[in-house]
């Protein structure tokens, strides 16, 4: 964004505003695509992506409209340091056609993974469908919450930047985390964990 708001207390002033430190913006998006190519680069992108040995043919497509959501989101935030909010707001309007089939997508994939057996670590293959589920469910409310504030960029930003740390989650759950003796989940809850600290540190100085 251009600006943030910094809103005045209930004495009546008017809010005031400060720039944006555009440099640490673009290393937090940056950061994040770059934790999604880690993750999912063994299975995924060095694996050819269309071509990789996916169990599920609806894995590729889920794949594909994740990775597509990622770089519009990378591009999105590019506009924005650019000063092109025209662009960005048009290409918004393309973009927030993707979080519904993301969303259908999801479901189907957990769904996919359960008749499986897919297990998330020692977890059984219920419990591990129902991770990514409520995960879905959160990335509805808070992008559904990010479309109502696109008249409010302080507030649209970070909707959809928490929405987005979501999918890096998953990426998270990817990591090698076994090599440290952490499970799978216990790696993406700690991933995601590590990203709201540094975004609520970002916003408190």
């Amino acid at each position: 964004m251009a600006t943030d708001a910094i809103f005045a207390l209930a004495s009546g002033r008017q809010p005031t505003y400060r720039p944006v430190n555009r440099t640490v913006d673009r290393v937090i998006y940056s950061g994040m695509a770059i934790c999604v190519y880690i993750g999912f680069s063994p299975s995924y992108f060095r694996a050819g992506m269309m071509r990789a040995p996916l169990p599920s043919p609806i894995l590729h497509i889920h794949g594909a409209v994740c990775t597509l959501w990622m770089l519009l989101f990378a591009v999105q935030a590019a506009f924005i340091s650019a000063r092109r909010v025209k662009w960005h707001r048009s290409l918004g309007t393309i973009a927030f056609c993707l979080p519904p089939i993301m969303i259908v997508l999801g479901v189907i994939a957990a769904i996919d993974a359960l008749h499986r057996g897919v297990k998330i670590g020692p977890l059984d293959p219920a419990v591990s469908a129902a991770i990514p589920l409520i995960g879905i469910v959160g990335f509805t409310i808070v992008i559904y919450a990010s479309w109502r504030a696109r008249r409010r960029p302080d507030a649209h930003k970070r909707l959809i930047l928490i929405a987005t740390m979501g999918l890096v989650a998953a990426a998270f759950g990817r990591f090698p985390w076994a090599r440290i003796g952490l499970p799978p989940a216990a790696g993406a809850v700690t991933g995601l964990g590590i990203l709201i600290l540094i975004l609520i540190v970002y916003e408190l100085i």
